[in-house]
């Protein structure tokens, strides 16, 4: 590594030109080195593939360390009291656990959430995907993200979990509250605005489980509550959390790389007309290019449970890796020209859906919806354009448009 680099002048995930696009500053990130420790945060940024994927599965690290010792065991300050509400709903999660509570939990989770149950969503799926497209052509045009992207996955799994459509308005709000803490460095503002989104989803959910429990459906709830092994079921926090993790998970990614990835391909004609020349040739792995060329979740970060080396630097207990997806996704050393978006690459071995145990169990249906909604578009809006240049969503660890403006 160059004694010269400074690390935190590529990386810079509070300036809005980093934001915009980062992918430069991880090549530099990469040419400097492995492992890069970021002083702002305190962790170590990981830039290149194949330690990200090394990384993934190393069972040295975790999502948590609670398991193992105390926050003074492993040098780290508790929470704060008044985030309890926020880290007791996402501290019983799959995402954040490990074996064996892990181990239980997905196998449970695996249960109610089988292929079987994903393929029978698909006339669902692509149903209201063409209602969703037809929608927003007879009206000339309109926001993308708030027209077609975000409502699509939010209904699939409020459909899946048995939520009424009534109070389905409810979830994408909460949502977007709770995920505001998966940033670097919230606010308190954020913090308190996450601490009142998990109390209210909790509350709600607790409700509906409450009445599940009464009258079970062929809803994931009905199949949570059903699922046991070894004389165990899941506790009635864990099936929250797990229904909260489901929601944020299953549809922040879908929302974000449906937006990021039309938006890639307004900017590069060439592509976009040999998709809409050959949709069912293309379609497949479209899906998998673009979840590659801008990546939705670009930091994923796990714990040091125990000392390990990274090219000859020793990173200790008690640190945290930032393992930089966007970077590993751009890497030259697996991917050929990487900067390019295209859409016939076939060895394609991104790592937006993670790897090893926390391998993300919604992968298939969110391929699903990434697959539905593009065929819908490219069915129904043939000659689709973009009205306006999009603004980026502040944050840098979700990576998205606040709006994406279109005309049929």
């Amino acid at each position: 590594m160059e004694p010269a680099f400074d690390v935190t002048e590529v990386f810079a995930p509070a300036s809005p030109e980093f934001v915009a696009d980062p992918y430069p500053a991880y090549a530099r990130l990469r040419a400097a080195g492995r492992v890069h420790h970021y002083a702002p945060t305190g962790q170590w940024l990981v830039p290149h593939h194949a330690d990200v994927a090394a990384l993934l599965r190393d069972r040295r690290l975790g999502r948590t360390y609670l398991h193992r010792f105390s926050h003074e065991e492993f040098g780290r300050t508790p929470p704060p009291a008044a985030h309890e509400p926020f880290h007791t709903l996402n501290d019983h999660g799959m995402l954040d656990l490990e074996a064996p509570t892990h181990t239980r939990i997905r196998r449970l989770v695996s249960k109610a959430f089988t292929p079987r149950t994903v393929e029978q969503l698909r006339p669902y799926v692509e149903e209201l995907a063409d209602r969703l497209v037809r929608e927003l052509v007879a009206d000339g045009g309109g926001d993308l993200a708030a027209r077609v992207a975000e409502p699509l996955p939010v209904a699939v799994i409020a459909e899946m979990l048995g939520i009424p459509e009534s109070d389905r308005p409810l979830l994408r709000p909460w949502s977007a509250a709770i995920c505001g803490m998966y940033e670097l460095k919230p606010s308190e503002e954020t913090a308190a605005r996450a601490v009142r989104a998990s109390l209210e989803f909790t509350a709600y959910l607790r409700e509906l489980i409450a009445v599940r429990r009464k009258e079970p459906g062929e809803d994931l709830i009905s199949g949570l509550i059903a699922a046991y092994e070894d004389g165990r079921s899941l506790s009635e926090q864990e099936m929250i959390s797990t229904c909260v993790l489901l929601l944020n998970a299953g549809h922040e990614a879908t929302v974000n790389a449906t937006v990021n990835g039309w938006y890639a391909l307004f900017r590069d004609p060439a592509q976009l007309a040999a998709l809409r020349a050959d949709p069912v040739g293309l379609v497949p792995g479209a899906v998998e290019e673009l979840l590659r060329y801008d990546t939705p979740l670009q930091l994923f970060e796990r714990w040091v449970l125990d000392d390990i080396e990274i090219d000859g630097v020793t990173v200790p207990r008690g640190a945290e890796l930032a393992l930089l997806f966007g970077a590993a996704n751009h890497d030259p050393a697996v991917f050929a020209r990487p900067a390019e978006l295209d859409l016939t690459r076939r060895d394609n071995p991104h790592v937006s859906f993670s790897a090893g145990i926390h391998y993300c169990i919604g992968a298939p249906l969110a391929r699903m919806e990434l697959a539905s909604s593009l065929r819908a578009l490219l069915r129904r809006a043939p000659r689709l354009t973009l009205a306006s240049e999009p603004r980026r969503t502040p944050g840098f660890v979700i990576r998205g448009l606040q709006e994406l403006l279109v005309e049929p």
